[in-house]
């Protein structure tokens, strides 16, 4: 049990981490609850502090509804679960739900309390969970069928076709039609909003000018990718409101490369990104002072794949970037990738899976490190862990399985979470450039720490990832 002072500023600011190492009771309404309860919150004179369950039943306290703590307490979540089976059945048969009171029906809840369980775990709107699900399953019939793209609307759950070719359009980047002849010609083009970034997206992708994975030059972005073993050049040339994607290097036939290829760049550009209901949460909470002029359209632009993410995670710690560039720069040499055209593809697990520290620590990189690096490519190579469907788990679960690894801490996980897996409500805790920005964005004279952090960024929940880069942007460099 930590001092009482403390403890309250832990259940003030709804932090998770410290369910578990004490229970909060409160005196006027006879309950104990988790620290991170989402129940409004008592004046502090009702408030006492428990080590256990016991203890607060002994005081005359029962556990809450809204929180359970004793389900928590011995290892079950019911609400972590009904949250798996909204994700599991919204994702296998999206059709049978027609709107959000048809899904929180058929779990028994009401609208308010679908919207609380899958913002919580699975950071995102369970509207917006149905029409991505929507759109995902369409894209997929557009490719395996000839069937009219009215039918496949229809299917899918969409009731009119405008909704279905809006919806397609913002979140696929492109039109059904064109994304039923991905490919031919040679290239694709990615539509781009009103307010793009473009700037800030290329000068991220660029940060490291000396990458041996990709280059920018002007609106001009190369970098080099493999399917099926060889490498080509995905090349990505950004206009104002669609950017051009074409492929070089490859000779192949072969229509997945296309689909790989899109895929990668609709990653890169950040187009996933749910902008507009950032905006809208911080008009609502007057909370516009976040985005600098310039900056509406800002964008999370997510790694190629997880691996890449996990590996700048554990290159980017406790050094300063230029190192962390140079220590990444290391491995994809060291692993001997593919190239073409003179840019290598990013390493895969097997090839780093291959290495031994000795061959990393003779270049730069400290026993540890090294021993991280390549110690998460054997758990992905002998799938202790599939990297690629941590996007699809829940928040805790993801988090809880990234937490396993050795090497990755709060700060790694939740890069991680953020730049490769999409979670729409991370804070990266540790983050220096991250403190730095909340002290200056509400005019501390001391850097926060940890909880500090936490609580500062509760006013941007549920959308903490974006509200991250748009602090990050805010000291003028890219993190």
């Amino acid at each position: 049990m930590a001092d009482r002072e403390f403890m309250m500023e832990r259940f003030e600011a709804r932090d998770a981490r410290f369910d578990g190492r004490f229970l909060t009771g409160v005196f006027t309404t006879g309950i104990y609850c988790l620290p991170s309860c989402p129940a409004r919150k008592p004046k502090r004179e009702n408030v006492g502090f428990f080590a256990d369950a016991e203890s607060a039943k002994a005081a005359g306290l029962r556990p809450c509804k809204r929180c359970r703590p004793d389900d928590f307490l011995r290892g079950y979540d019911p609400d972590l679960e009904l949250a798996r089976g909204i994700g599991r059945e919204v994702r296998q048969s999206p059709q049978h739900f027609k709107t959000v009171a048809t899904l929180a029906k058929a779990f028994a809840i009401s609208t308010t309390r679908c919207t609380e369980i899958t913002r919580r775990y699975l950071h995102r709107s369970p509207g917006d969970l149905l029409n991505q699900a929507r759109v995902d399953h369409a894209r997929d019939l557009l490719i395996r069928s000839e069937r009219p793209v009215l039918e496949v609307a229809q299917d899918v759950g969409f009731e009119s076709l405008s909704a279905f070719n809006s919806q397609f359009r913002r979140r696929v980047g492109m039109r059904p039609r064109d994304w039923r002849r991905l490919g031919e010609g040679g290239s694709f083009g990615l539509l781009l909003p009103s307010d793009y970034p473009h700037d800030y997206v290329l000068g991220f992708l660029g940060r490291d000018p000396a990458s041996p994975t990709e280059s920018v030059s002007g609106r001009s972005v190369r970098r080099a990718l493999r399917w099926r073993g060889q490498p080509f050049i995905l090349h990505l040339q950004m206009g104002v409101r669609k950017v051009t994607c074409r492929l070089e290097g490859s000779t192949g036939s072969d229509h997945g490369i296309f689909h790989e290829a899109y895929r990668v760049a609709h990653r890169l550009l950040g187009l996933s990104t749910d902008t507009s209901g950032f905006r809208r949460h911080l008009e609502r909470n007057s909370l516009e002072a976040l985005i600098q002029p310039g900056s509406t359209g800002l964008r999370i632009p997510q790694t190629p794949t997880v691996f890449e993410g996990l590996v700048w995670s554990i290159v980017g710690q406790q050094v300063n970037l230029a190192f962390a560039y140079r220590l990444r720069r290391i491995l994809i040499e060291r692993a001997q990738s593919p190239s073409v055209q003179g840019l290598a593809a990013h390493p895969t697990p097997d090839e780093v899976a291959e290495l031994s520290p000795e061959d990393l620590g003779v270049l730069g990189y400290s026993r540890r490190k090294a021993e991280y690096v390549i110690g998460l490519a054997r758990s992905i190579t002998n799938l202790k862990l599939g990297a690629e469907e941590l996007a699809r788990e829940t928040v805790p679960d993801a988090e809880r399985i990234l937490l396993a690894q050795r090497g990755l801490g709060p700060w790694a996980t939740h890069y991680v979470m953020m730049r490769s897996l999409g979670f729409a409500d991370c804070v990266p805790v540790g983050d220096t450039g991250l403190a730095t920005a909340l002290q200056h964005y509400y005019s501390r004279d001391q850097r926060p720490k940890g909880g500090e952090v936490l609580e500062l960024m509760q006013p941007f929940a549920p959308y903490r990832s974006l509200a991250t880069t748009h602090l990050w942007s805010h000291l003028g460099a890219i993190a």
